[in-house]
């Protein structure tokens, strides 16, 4: 094993810890007492136990720095014959007939939840160079969004194109991006849209035609979806809908106020931030910043990013990440200086980029001490909800079979944060945790897949398949806070 004894400590609050000594242990196990909410004396305790995830490419820092080639594929959704369940940034490994392993007869399967990540789009605005070298076009695209009175009459569907060129004088403080471009930074493109209608219809393949399990489509109090308010994770659901369920030909989906989204997550948690902020400024994450500060320095002539620049593009490699990726994913070419024709970024640069993201969410997420912590209080009520529907079917008060939510990296990461996956990524494009609950004997069981396959994870439990529920209830009983709000506010 590669972690040590768990060790306990106390806190009695979390913003008075050293977070840099704890960071730097291995293997713990903390308990945490936290005062209530408004003043109130009971303490609310709980555990977490952190695991140290393997050593892999993703997260030994010299291997990154000193690699070769991409982590995996970055320049089709299409995985080559064979070699399907490998990385793939712009369409992730999903459940598909062709891989899918059934379970022995003697188990029954009860229910599905799946949480999934959208599918490729175009870059966020807030990831754009000031002004681009290249063209990004989405005429006819979308997105939509317009109002239904469907009891009254029938409205007219209504999509977005952006407007440029105004009189509007702010428009050009913010540059022209992709310059005349009809987007919307993010939106998911045509591209993105088949892939989410093909994924639809793997899951269909698997569930429906070679399980007989799915409802069908009328059978609407039997299956849900669940969308965030981020607009793209609703676009994803519009593509997929049309694999699944082909025959429908309009759908509602479940969503919570983004004042406390559960599933973006968008709920306000100062604990966590201040996690984050502690990895920002830790040994490890100024050491890669270092290590690569040449590579920064010329991304920053190509893009034109000051090196002055507070939004981020010098403190992570996020923004160059999703800029370049994206691109690549529909097959454009990676950027040139404006100023200087001659200064393009590479594929090996790109690809070192593509490293150093992977290494940044296999830190934030998994390779941190603090991490383990981070993630319960980003996702912990997500799997609280989780949770309570498979108490709901195995107690008979739910009918529901299968239920799917559509998020983002900032939701899968911190769900596998939590289960703590043994070899930690960036959750690329449509990335997928399925939760398939099974029957046997009037006892239940959890097979969990990552990819389509059962998720190997660093804990005691190992690779999640056919586990008991009640050990998978009990790992998170012990690590989540009876009050989340208030772990969240200590």
């Amino acid at each position: 094993m590669r972690w040590a004894d768990p060790l306990n400590y106390s806190l009695s609050i979390l913003s008075e810890f050293d977070w840099r000594t704890m960071s730097r242990m291995t293997g713990t196990s903390w308990m945490f007492p936290l005062l209530g909410l408004l003043g109130s004396a009971t303490a609310t305790t709980f555990n977490v136990t952190h695991y140290p995830p393997a050593n892999t490419s993703n997260t030994v820092l010299s291997e990154v720095i000193d690699g070769s080639g991409a982590p995996g594929i970055y320049n089709s959704s299409t995985t080559p014959a064979g070699e399907y369940g490998i990385y793939n940034w712009c369409a992730m490994p999903h459940v598909r007939k062709e891989e899918y392993q059934k379970v022995s007869s003697d188990y029954t399967l009860k229910y599905l939840e799946v949480i999934q990540r959208h599918n490729k789009r175009t870059p966020y605005s807030s990831n754009t160079f000031f002004k681009e070298d290249i063209s990004w076009d989405c005429e006819g695209e979308g997105p939509y969004a317009y109002a239904r009175n469907a009891n009254q009459f029938n409205t007219t569907p209504i999509y977005w194109q952006a407007e440029v060129n105004t009189l509007n004088p702010f428009e050009y403080t913010v540059g022209p991006g992709f310059i005349n471009s009809t987007c919307q930074f993010p939106m998911e493109t045509s591209a993105g849209l088949e892939d989410s209608r093909v994924h639809g219809e793997d899951f269909r393949g698997v569930y429906g035609d070679m399980l007989q399990f799915l409802p069908l489509s009328s059978e609407r109090e039997k299956y849900q979806w669940r969308v965030t308010n981020n607009p793209i994770t609703s676009q994803t659901l519009a593509g997929y809908a049309a694999g699944i369920y082909p025959d429908i030909d309009d759908y509602y989906a479940l969503i919570q106020s983004d004042a406390y989204d559960s599933l973006e997550p968008a709920f306000s948690c100062p604990a966590a931030s201040a996690i984050k902020a502690a990895q920002l400024a830790s040994d490890p994450w100024i050491a890669h910043l270092n290590e690569s500060q040449t590579l920064r320095e010329k991304m920053n002539n190509i893009s034109g990013i000051a090196a002055n620049d507070t939004a981020g593009w010098h403190n992570s490699w996020d923004h160059y990440y999703d800029n370049l990726s994206a691109k690549q994913c529909h097959q454009k070419a990676l950027p040139c200086s404006l100023n200087d024709t001659s200064l393009c970024a590479s594929q090996e640069d790109a690809n070192a980029i593509y490293r150093l993201g992977n290494w940044e969410y296999s830190y934030w997420w998994r390779g941190d001490t603090n991490s383990t912590l981070r993630s319960v209080l980003t996702m912990g009520p997500w799997y609280r909800e989780l949770q309570g529907h498979f108490a709901d079917v195995v107690s008979g008060k739910s009918c529901m079979k299968y239920y799917h939510n559509f998020a983002h990296d900032g939701s899968m990461a911190p769900a596998l944060g939590i289960l703590q996956i043994d070899e930690p990524v960036w959750p690329g494009m449509a990335s997928e945790l399925v939760f398939e609950l099974y029957e046997k004997a009037s006892n239940y069981f959890l097979r969990i897949l990552w990819g389509g396959q059962p998720l190997k994870t660093s804990t005691p439990m190992g690779t999640l398949d056919m586990i008991s529920l009640d050990d998978f209830n009990s790992y998170l009983d012990n690590m989540f806070p009876e009050d989340f709000v208030a772990a969240c506010n200590a």
